[in-house]
């Protein structure tokens, strides 16, 4: 009989070997994992060998069963090469059965796969995501055009990366790539040690690598040539300095080696030092100096002198010599601010770049797990407060409410009470929906308050309330505790504040084993500081912002702290390749808009320093960060616009004039000096600004030698130097500081001129550049005394900040227009566009 053609063209079957691992908690099966494999279904096959009733069974592994090549990986081989390895292999049990656990499982298929024999535990290879590949390509390629123009030079690159980013494994492959064997990196945060040696010693890309730090008691010098080393200490250790300020001899032997790459993790430093300042201001004094100590070493204090004098090498402060410099750092705001790195040294990971990809994976790949997936996107909803509550806690230039006022507090423990204590019990009512202010009794839709709407209480099982001081949150967890706020009992009240908590990390396993799984019940963490930079509690999902903050480093610093995914990988036991996100969203609740917004919008533009227009910056930060605004009867989306418009509504012209009397505006650093030095008319031209001749003819050249001769003694004499050789060089060091600050200064006075072009042309889409340079020369003599031809040169030699600038003209059009549309007057009713210092942007994109 003759066959059909379904018989004649059977379908092909897609089995494929695969290997599995997987454990039973149980006494007899404890630290044994089943390894096996199978061409069927692994979750069907490990079913049929463990129907019997009762045995909980998690699934550890489900890979494909090949090398590299193509060929088979059998489980005998692999169990074989267990054996090998001295693992157990538990035959009484069953002979699939192994003493391991599944890293080491995972270090052994990577052997069969690789034909390398790996050191400890190094099994993971998964490869570099696009943005970390994109990060070493752009940073290599700096490296090597320096180094191609001269190979003694020292470059120094940054990367802007928020947390998540992956800094420790992409920093090691960047010092592959540049074939480094000796690695130093040097951090702020000791407790980030943990990720940069798993990584080393876990991925097999960095097989043979050895890993050392003051903990590990091995000796650098040791290593043999060729055998890569990584180095890792804390500037509380490497900085440490005797009483006569000698490096301490512990230290020495770092100077002994000659570094290949030099990373800075969390470089702030500065803007670091401030930002923990303001996080813990609200604690006693005894206290914040503790946090401090814990936090940073005081030898910090000259580092963060030294980098205020801009062009200041790391020499100054640690010195060691490198071949290259590799920053790290999640807000470096001051470093982007002040040009010390331009735009061809920085690579950029923010929050909207992650939040981007995490969408366009989404998009592309939707049935693959998504490396983003469950990093949470950020909502930034600000209430209004009713009438009464403002009246009692407004101030400042604005008539602002000031959360520090009004969450006052005086006492300790459970002495502790609110300044404005029925008013805060109203707050409290409002936040949970139980007290209507008079203003909003008449809307038929309440708006959505964080502890009352259905949709927003899940995502308030575990909050962070971030309150002014140490007083304030014993107050706090008074108030909640009284029977009127039952509605609070179910919540954990976990006050973090004042000696009591501990000190830095001291102050986390409380709360972790407070909050527990983060499933059975809810908690609300009382803060003033603690807890605020560098620690991860993946079930905070909303952070109350209930004290002011000065900076946007600062209120990001915190508002970040509930961005931590939250998620369970695995989480049937079944499918290691599953992961179950618990907060895809997270919130911060703001009560002073104004401020808020203002912060966001600062935070928005100082992440992208070099976008001409600002606010294109903060729509695409708001792209991914909603932000709802409660006005007292309405709450509504706002848009870059919207947020812009009330930030400058927060802004006067007093505060608008002061950003042209910025140190930002000028850059006075050695190679900037150097430039005008070189070129005769850029030379005349600086000596006719007013004032500059006062400071004598040859000061751009003192300037620029004492400074390189303190550097050069620094690096040459290091601890050599006698009594007498350290205060002339103090000495000196003060002197070229001082007339580096003149020159800044002169130059400063110089720029405050130019706004007036801003008062004195009625050209609004014309740059502010061609008014002066064009439309206006003779006007522009007349109010600097230079020529535009000076002025044009003095641009092109970068004395001048044309970025923040922009940012400046920016401010003061949008300010411009609120004012007067406010009085029902449209300055220019048929304008189109508005010109910034250099550049033109659309003003419909302005008002959208």
């Amino acid at each position: 009989m003759s066959k059909s053609i379904e018989e004649l063209l059977p379908p092909k079957p897609d089995a494929r070997l695969r290997l599995y691992c997987y454990s039973i908690d149980d006494a007899h099966h404890e630290g044994l994992i089943k390894v096996g494999q199978t061409t069927r279904d692994v979750k069907k096959r490990i079913e049929e060998q463990t129907k019997t009733a009762g045995v909980k069974v998690t699934i550890l592994l489900d890979e494909p069963g090949e090398r590299e090549d193509g060929t088979p990986l059998t489980d005998h081989q692999l169990r074989a090469r267990l054996v090998a390895k001295s693992f157990e292999n538990v035959t009484e049990v069953g002979k699939e059965w192994m003493r391991c656990n599944l890293a080491d499982v995972m270090t052994a298929i990577t052997e069969l796969r690789t034909g390398q024999k790996l050191t400890g535990t190094h099994y993971e290879t998964f490869p570099m995501r696009d943005e970390q590949k994109a990060a070493v390509k752009k940073t290599q390629g700096y490296f090597n055009s320096v180094w191609s123009e001269d190979m003694h030079a020292v470059p120094r690159f940054l990367w802007n990366a928020k947390m998540r980013f992956g800094k420790t494994f992409t920093s090691y492959q960047l010092a592959k790539k540049l074939g480094a064997t000796r690695v130093l990196v040097v951090t702020f945060k000791p407790a980030v040690e943990d990720a940069w040696q798993t990584d080393l010693e876990n991925h097999a890309d960095f097989d043979g690598w050895q890993y050392m730090s003051k903990n590990s008691g091995a000796d650098p010098l040791s290593v043999e040539k060729g055998k890569p080393l990584v180095y890792f200490g804390s500037f509380q250790d490497l900085l440490g300095r005797d009483k006569a300020g000698n490096i301490k001899p512990k230290n020495q032997w770092l100077h002994a080696i000659n570094w290949d790459l030099v990373v800075f993790d969390e470089y702030h430093f500065g803007a670091w030092r401030d930002t923990a300042k303001e996080l813990f201001e609200g604690e006693d004094a005894a206290v914040v100096k503790k946090e401090m100590a814990a936090e940073f070493s005081g030898d910090l204090e000259v580092v963060n002198e030294d980098l205020g004098e801009l062009s200041e090498n790391e020499i100054q402060f640690l010195p060691i010599t490198t071949r290259a410099y590799l920053y790290l750092s999640g807000t470096p705001f001051k470093a982007l601010a002040t040009g010390e790195f331009i735009e061809e040294q920085i690579f950029n990971w923010t929050y909207t770049d992650e939040q981007a990809a995490k969408e366009a994976f989404g998009k592309a790949k939707p049935d693959k797990w998504n490396p983003y997936g469950a990093l949470p996107q950020m909502r930034l909803l600000t209430y209004q407060m009713p009438d009464e509550l403002l009246a009692i806690a407004s101030s400042g230039e604005f008539d602002e409410f000031d959360l520090n006022a009004f969450f006052a507090a005086t006492g300790i423990g459970t002495s502790a009470e609110f300044k404005h204590k029925s008013e805060v019990q109203k707050w409290l009512d409002i936040i949970r929906g139980g007290y209507a202010p008079s203003q909003v009794d008449h809307l038929k839709e309440r708006p959505p308050f964080p502890y009352s709407d259905v949709r927003l209480l899940p995502h308030l099982q575990h909050s962070f309330w971030f309150l002014p001081n140490v007083a304030a949150c014993h107050a706090m967890a008074n108030l909640l505790d009284e029977p009127q706020n039952t509605y609070f009992h179910k919540y954990k009240v976990l006050t973090v504040a004042g000696s009591k908590a501990g000190i830095g990390l001291e102050a986390l396993p409380p709360v972790r084993k407070a909050i527990g799984s983060g499933h059975d019940h809810g908690s609300i963490t009382l803060s003033c500081g603690k807890l605020t930079t560098g620690v991860t509690v993946p079930q905070w999902t909303s952070i109350l912002m209930l004290r002011n903050l000065k900076s946007p480093e600062t209120y990001f610093q915190a508002a970040f702290r509930v961005q931590s995914p939250w998620s369970q990988k695995n989480p049937n036991g079944d499918n290691p390749h599953e992961e179950e996100v618990y907060k895809p969203v997270a919130f911060v609740f703001d009560f002073a808009p104004t401020r808020a917004l203002r912060q966001l919008a600062d935070y928005g533009i100082g992440l992208n320093p070099t976008e001409p227009n600002p606010e294109k910056a903060v729509e695409d930060l708001v792209s991914f960060l909603p932000v709802l605004a409660y006005d007292g009867s309405h709450m509504t989306q706002v848009d870059a616009g919207g947020i812009l418009d009330i930030a400058m509504a927060g802004t006067s012209a007093t505060l608008l004039a002061r950003k042209w009397e910025s140190a930002l505006l000028v850059n006075v650093d050695n190679d900037t000096l150097k430039r005008i030095l070189a070129n005769e008319d850029a030379l005349k031209a600086v000596m006719n600004i007013e004032g500059f001749r006062a400071l004598g003819d040859n000061v751009l050249e003192t300037v620029i030698n004492k400074s390189e001769k303190v550097k050069d003694t620094k690096k040459a004499k290091g601890d050599d130097m006698t009594p007498k050789e350290k205060k002339e060089l103090t000495e000196e060091e003060k002197e070229y500081k001082s007339k580096r600050k003149q020159i800044q200064e002169k130059l400063v006075k110089f720029a405050t001129r130019i706004p007036a072009f801003m008062y004195l042309t009625d050209f609004r889409e014309n740059t502010l550049q061609d008014v002066i340079t064009k439309l206006e020369p003779d006007l522009f003599r007349t109010v600097t005394g230079l020529s535009v031809e000076d002025f044009n040169l003095l641009v092109s030699l970068n004395v001048f900040n044309s970025g923040h600038m922009n940012q400046a003209v920016f401010a003061f059009r949008r300010y411009e227009d609120a004012s007067l549309s406010y009085t029902g007057i449209d300055s220019h009713d048929d304008l189109r566009h508005l010109g910034l210092y250099d550049t033109v942007v659309a003003r419909e994109v302005v008002e959208a």
